[in-house]
């Protein structure tokens, strides 16, 4: 048990102002009300004093009693108890089993004279049924065998209301609305007086332990239970707290909100309510009375405890002192404990405020043990301003924050080489505690008004620690101040974050720089291998013109095909806003060949721009490519190869280049495929046709020519490319067996493309059906198609006539009644011959009104269809 000072004991009724000389008389009974101080004694004597209270400049306070008057009852027995009724002003006196009013300043008896007799003890009703204020609710135990009674006290009378059966003699009573706690002669039981229903709530023997009932609240007692317990009852007969554990022959109790406190032959003990230890133990001897008393609201009231011949006052600390006082000797969960039972006796306001900083001293004491989830907690529910935190490590937070420690202070730590005493372990586990907690905290509510101090601390511990996050949080919306930023990344050689920092303070021309510097070498950073190809991407998406032309020929330098993706990758919104003039990037790329033609292939095949001079340029760069090459070697290598591939399928797809100015680079070049294309472009099928069958031997794509420059073209003129080849193929002349398959082939891969009753004509006769059966049958099976076609559109024609014809015998088998009275709904004149148009709707028009509705569809209709 860790012992606590809640209380300290302060003497408030010297023996020598209460009795003088007077050995034999002793006290009996004490009463405060507010600073009055009522005090009974066993000469039937009641003292009143008027006690004062001060506070030393140490903090302890002390009490001056001064003696008002005394009053004699003119009875020769002891004054057994004393209660104040400050509403009536009056004094209830209970002495020789008598309950007598006095007046509270002057002790004299009312003059009616009216009293309570029979009574053994009393109780008062602190929780009254009554809602008249100018009476109080009595119980007393009646001298009547076992029974209790309830009076109503008024100024000057009293007027009994209850009386009430008990199934043993009570001993002890307390009273809490229409509810008694009464201590038996064997059990204490709840009784409700008004329905007399009661609850047994557990046994006792009255003759080895003095009972204690004692009302601490609203609808709760507390009672002296077996084996030396303090039991807690509502009046439904339950316990809601723990009970605490006191002496076996304890004398009496009070409570004073947080703590229970305990009398006994040698010891004033208090324990607490809230986690039922022992918290404090006072030499207190001969003590014989211990009574609490409510002093205003929001106080934690006065206990007094008195011997045979002096009054005491048990001075409890302020809470706040308690609070600190545990904190200062790491008992954190005591003085959080304390510190949540302290809420019902301080404003709701001051509460807030009391507990909010009792929370964070306590995540303090937390961190300093490293207990670092607990200080999490503790700091988030206390709404730690989080520089406080932060200011505990050098040089974090910014030099032009204006952000001062809390005081009186949190804690005693200067700095965290104090609070670790140097320990590089202890102070890397704090930091890496901080980054976690700054990084939780960053995007709430936390860090409201402090966002540039929380984000650049962090950013310095990401530095300083080498952390991958550190990009993170520069890569994202932050509030890292520039200057100290700055100079922090640069002291730790973090030149790419320096970057980025510059970046998201909108200063790319210095990010790019340092970026470049990078690469170049001038300055050390390996954070990213990748360094050239970001700055290319960064400058792809850079809106800043001038930037992009400052550095295009650096990184056109370092690698054409990569550099020129600072033009080809850009976004196609900001290119078809002509942001970046395709002309003026074509000049800046004249001196980087591979990149001119990679940016006209993003000029005429990714972003399809029907400019001639871009096809025609891209392809003379290819042909020239590919002349070059055949200059150079006699071989082919992929490259070639792939450059023919890419100048074919140009000249086979765009029709925006110089056919002509193309074709005089390509005669005589020795590209007999090339010009058989640009034949094609002109339209000079029998001199491409020839290229591919004779000179190339090309077959196959004699065959893919004619469907390449027929297609979307109509049937007739595809018909006419294959007759074509196929006349080819068959001209008079040294024939081959070559050129004899190849014809097979054309015939019988695409018969549908022929007519085959011209093939036929065309044929040698020496060749034999087997060997034209393919070709035969696709034939015939075309011709059948299309017979079969027609019949079928012939059918449905003459299906649509009958519906047609139906419609109109319809319409005929209907009689109309046409005089000339009849106007037309066309144009509202009466007809004047019999001639007319009627539509199915019924109406009537003119012929001629008819017509001009069809050559005129604007004009009024009477109907859909005639």
């Amino acid at each position: 048990m860790m012992s606590t000072k809640a209380f300290t004991l302060v003497s408030a009724v010297e023996p020598e102002l209460l009795m003088g000389d007077k050995e034999r008389v002793s006290i009996e009974c004490v009463e405060c009300c507010g600073k009055n101080l009522y005090v009974g004694t066993s000469d039937g004597f009641i003292y009143h004093f008027l006690l004062e209270e001060r506070t030393l400049p140490a903090g302890t306070a002390t009490f001056t009693a001064t003696k008002q008057l005394h009053k004699h009852l003119g009875f020769k027995k002891p004054v057994s108890e004393l209660r104040a009724a400050s509403a009536l002003n009056r004094l209830l006196v209970l002495c020789d089993n008598s309950i007598t009013l006095v007046n509270m300043l002057s002790l004299e008896p009312v003059p009616s004279g009216a009293r309570i007799k029979g009574a053994l003890a009393l109780a008062l009703n602190e929780n009254p049924v009554s809602a008249d204020p100018f009476c109080v609710e009595v119980c007393i135990i009646s001298v009547k065998r076992r029974t209790i009674q309830v009076f109503m006290v008024y100024e000057d009378r009293v007027q009994i209301v209850r009386e009430v059966s008990t199934p043993e003699q009570p001993l002890a009573v307390a009273v809490d609305g229409h509810f008694l706690c009464l201590a038996l002669t064997t059990q204490y039981i709840i009784l409700n007086y008004n329905t007399g229903a009661s609850q047994d709530l557990f046994p006792y023997c009255s003759e080895e332990k003095h009972p204690i009932v004692k009302r601490i609240g609203r609808q709760e007692f507390l009672l002296a239970g077996p084996g030396g317990l303090g039991m807690f009852a509502t009046v439904a007969g339950i316990s809601q707290r723990a009970p605490v554990h006191w002496s076996e022959n304890v004398l009496g109790a009070a409570v004073c909100f947080p703590y229970v406190i305990a009398l006994d032959q040698e010891f004033i003990t208090v324990h607490s309510m809230l986690d039922q230890q022992q918290k404090q133990t006072l030499p207190f001897k001969e003590g014989h009375i211990l009574q609490d008393f409510e002093v205003s609201n929001f106080s934690p009231g006065r206990v007094i405890v008195a011997t045979s011949k002096g009054v005491y006052i048990l001075v409890p600390l302020p809470l706040e002192k308690q609070i600190q006082d545990l904190l200062a000797s790491r008992r954190v969960e005591e003085a959080l404990v304390l510190a949540k039972g302290a809420r019902r006796n301080i404003p709701k306001e001051k509460f807030q405020v009391m507990y909010r900083r009792i929370l964070q001293q306590a995540g303090f004491i937390q961190f300093a043990q490293l207990q670092f989830l607990e200080a999490k907690e503790l700091f988030r529910s206390g709404q730690l301003d989080v520089r406080e935190l932060i200011s505990l490590y050098p040089f974090l937070l910014p030099t032009c924050s204006s952000f001062t420690r809390s005081h009186p202070p949190l804690h005693e730590y200067a700095d965290l080489n104090q609070l670790t005493q140097g320990d590089q372990e202890k102070v890397a586990k704090c930091k890496r505690f901080l980054m976690s907690y700054l990084n939780e905290v960053r995007s709430t509510e936390v860090a409201n008004g402090h966002r540039e101090d929380i984000d650049t601390a962090l950013l310095k511990l990401y530095a300083e620690a080498d952390h991958d996050s550190l990009l993170d949080l520069l890569v994202t919306e932050n509030a890292c101040l520039l200057t100290d930023s700055a100079a922090w990344l640069e002291k730790h050689k973090k030149y790419f974050a320096l970057g980025l920092l510059y970046h998201y303070n909108n200063q790319d021309a210095a990010a790019v720089q340092l970026w470049v510097d990078i690469v170049n070498g001038d300055i050390q950073d390996s954070t990213r291998a990748d360094l050239y190809e970001y700055i290319v991407d960064f400058l792809t998406y850079s809106s800043n013109q001038e930037l992009v032309w400052k550095y295009a020929d650096w990184v056109l330098q370092k690698s054409e095909e990569v550099g020129v993706q600072v033009f080809t990758k850009r976004s196609l919104d900001e290119q078809q806003e002509n942001s970046f003039n395709p002309d003026d990037i074509l000049r800046c790329l004249q001196k980087y060949p591979k990149a001119l033609v990679k940016y006209l292939e993003h000029l005429v095949i990714d972003r399809r721009l029907q400019k001639e001079e871009y096809h025609t340029h891209l392809a003379v760069l290819y042909l020239d490519a590919v002349l070059q090459h055949r200059a150079g070697t006699s071989g082919k290598s992929s490259e070639v190869t792939e450059t023919q591939a890419k100048l074919r399928r140009l000249l086979q797809k765009s029709d925006l280049y110089r056919v002509h100015f193309l074709m005089e680079r390509v005669q005589g070049a020795g590209l007999p495929m090339e010009s058989a294309i640009l034949h094609g472009k002109l339209e000079e099928h029998q001199k491409a046709l020839h290229i591919l069958v004779h000179e190339l031997r090309d077959f196959s794509g004699a065959q893919d020519y004619c469907l390449w420059r027929s297609e979307g073209r109509d049937p007739h003129y595809r018909q006419q490319l294959f007759h074509t080849l196929l006349a080819m193929y068959l001209s008079p002349g040294p024939s081959t067996p070559e050129l004899a398959v190849a014809a097979v082939d054309l015939l019988n891969q695409h018969a549908t493309e022929f007519d085959a009753a011209q093939v036929l004509q065309l044929l040698p006769g020496t060749w034999s059906v087997q060997l034209l059966c393919p070709f035969l049958t696709g034939a015939m099976r075309d011709s059948v198609h299309t017979r079969r076609t027609a019949q079928v559109a012939v059918g449905l024609a003459k299906s649509e006539n009958l519906i047609y014809k139906y419609d109109k015998m319809k319409l005929k088998g209907s009689s109309v009644r046409l005089s000339d009275k009849k106007l037309c709904q066309m144009c509202q004149n009466p007809f004047r011959e019999p001639v007319f148009v009627r539509y199915p709707n019924g109406g009537l028009v003119h012929t001629h009104c008819a017509a001009s509705r069809h050559t005129n569809p604007s004009s009024p209709s009477p109907g859909t269809r005639t």
